[in-house]
């Protein structure tokens, strides 16, 4: 075991963990936070994605001792209200069946809004590779492209 400083939705945490322990591990049975899921352990359906220096990040992969100086963002951090458009777009679309999937659709979301402010359906499709078991394909396209407006007029 091995102490680690993570910087997570802009706080410091301290936790002692295996280094190889995976950060979503850390992040919900060190820390509490449970936004994001375990889905696969082999980084395949995105239901643990969070962000990390901007960047999409399957967290069920990615080791704890890889995470410091690292600027880590999940879904906990994203409002505190659900207000960040792309959590109003979701609502608003009707997009969660189950909800398992969420959180890591979201943060894949915003991190492809904030690349792309206005992408078209085709980069969507190829952009967002989380699995959705219900299959609300359809409903996620429809909620980027009313975040990605609504981003626009703000």
């Amino acid at each position: 075991m091995q102490k680690f400083t993570l910087k997570i939705n802009g706080q410091s945490h301290e936790v002692e963990a295996d280094p190889q322990m995976p950060l979503l591990w850390v992040l919900r049975d060190r820390l509490g936070m449970t936004g994001s899921k375990f889905g696969c352990g082999i980084g395949v359906c995105g239901a643990c994605t969070v962000r990390m220096d901007g960047s999409v990040t399957r967290s069920c992969v990615f080791p704890v001792a890889a995470c410091t100086d690292r600027d880590i963002r999940t879904i906990e951090g994203l409002s505190e209200d659900i207000s960040h458009p792309v959590q109003q777009a979701w609502i608003a679309e009707q997009v969660p069946q189950c909800g398992y999937c969420q959180s890591g659709m979201i943060m894949a979301a915003v991190a492809l809004l904030e690349e792309t402010p206005e992408p078209t359906d085709a980069q969507i499709d190829a952009t967002m590779t989380n699995l959705c078991r219900c299959g609300t394909y359809p409903r996620v396209r429809k909620a980027i492209h009313r975040a990605a407006r609504m981003m626009a007029q703000a």
